[in-house]
């Protein structure tokens, strides 16, 4: 049994074990608007920050499948802390994308923490050995914990032509605003990150060539398999948050319910009532739902990888309008267990309310917003083009 193969069980145990600290946490984690220090050391402590690093480096390397059983529970302690390790965790596979060099770089320590922001509001200028770099990246989670982060930029060649490049830099060369300041997801520290006048060294910058995975070319493609398609690894790390948090409203409620009297009623045990009794099965029932499609499209992501194959376009398709499922059905799951709570579940001490305010601020992202992704999915099951570059 490999190194990583035989790591996974250990983290995973970790994890679940800070899960009620995490959950306990949430309230302060909401007053700082980013991950408290001591769920960061937890996590780090669990080795959460060391399954996408490459063996070479420390790391455990962890094939997807298990990446996103990590963290779901994580999500399942808190969802803050879950979208930020994913963000963490996901973004380290993406540096390995990058050249040995800067691969040495970054993952010197062995455990790492990095962040993104993708939207190219920024520019490079070329420049001997390098870059400059200038910018403001919004929604950027997690970049005031981070140790490196990962900017899209435009550069502006000598042809007049304008291409796309994703420059990773120190976290301690980037001005982290104190702007975040939302509903749900509040502890994710999405703040606004900007950079000024910063040389890159041409060994931290890619083009979005290198970000097209799959190629067969990375160093580890044949020695751990973990040569993924790129949207839908990020869609499959994605995932687990939403399953997470909702898994952790059914085991709240349950926790909760029994003996609590409905108000202004004869039931003195609303766990006797049989609508809550079909309600919370119908909200399990669609969590398990969601379970079992990313157990196969984890699969197939694997399965594509071990065999040296690309995923086809209808794959790619199918992925991405599942994610949109599942962050649909397990949204309506935690709002069907919400619609049926007590008065009490308003409570800022009150986990539950916290789980419905994340999965309802998570479930707008952009990338994962279940209108545009199941749109891409039915357009390609219509025996059309996707409508998107993002599958």
């Amino acid at each position: 049994m490999t190194t990583f193969e035989s790591a996974a069980p250990g983290v995973l145990d970790a994890v679940k074990e800070i899960v009620p600290a995490l959950r306990s946490n949430g309230l302060e984690t909401e007053k700082q608007r980013k991950l408290p220090d001591e769920n960061i050391a937890l996590l780090e402590k669990a080795g959460v920050f060391r399954i996408a690093v490459p063996e070479r480096f420390g790391g455990l390397d962890l094939p997807v499948a298990e990446q996103a059983e990590i963290l779901t529970e994580i999500a399942r302690g808190d969802g803050s802390s879950g979208w930020v390790s994913m963000v963490w965790v996901s973004t380290a596979w993406i540096a390995t994308l990058y050249p040995d060099k800067a691969q040495e770089e970054i993952f010197a320590g062995g455990s790492v923490r990095i962040s993104g922001g993708f939207t190219p509001s920024g520019t490079l200028k070329e420049v001997d050995g390098g870059y400059i770099l200038n910018g403001t990246w919004r929604f950027n989670t997690g970049v005031g914990g981070a140790d490196w982060n990962v900017h899209a930029a435009m550069v502006e060649r000598e042809d007049g032509q304008h291409e796309e490049l994703f420059a990773i830099v120190p976290r301690a060369d980037i001005s982290v605003a104190d702007d975040w300041d939302v509903f749900g997801a509040s502890g994710t520290g999405s703040a606004t990150s900007t950079v000024k006048d910063l040389f890159v060294p041409a060994h931290r910058v890619v083009d979005a060539s290198v970000y097209d995975a799959s190629t067969r070319d990375r160093w580890n493609a044949d020695l751990n398999g973990r040569n993924y398609n790129l949207t839908s690894y990020i869609l499959a790390t994605c995932a687990p948050v939403y399953i997470g948090l909702a898994k952790a409203a059914v085991e709240i409620f349950a926790e909760r319910t029994p003996g609590k009297a409905v108000a202004y009623t004869e039931w003195t045990d609303q766990a006797q009532h049989p609508h809550t009794q079909i309600q919370l099965a119908v909200a399990a029932n669609k969590v398990a739902a969601c379970e079992a499609l990313a157990e196969k499209w984890l699969s197939v992501i694997q399965g594509r990888e071990d065999a040296g194959e690309k995923l086809t376009v209808e794959e790619k398709a199918t992925i991405r309008g599942q994610v949109g499922y599942v962050v649909q059905a397990t949204k309506e799951a935690v709002e069907t267990l919400y619609a049926i709570s007590s008065a009490s579940t308003i409570l800022r001490s009150n986990p539950f309310q916290r789980v419905f305010r994340d999965i309802t601020a998570l479930s707008v992202h952009g990338l994962l917003t279940p209108v545009s992704s199941l749109e891409a999915h039915g357009r390609v099951l219509l025996g059309l083009e996707p409508g998107t570059d993002y599958i």
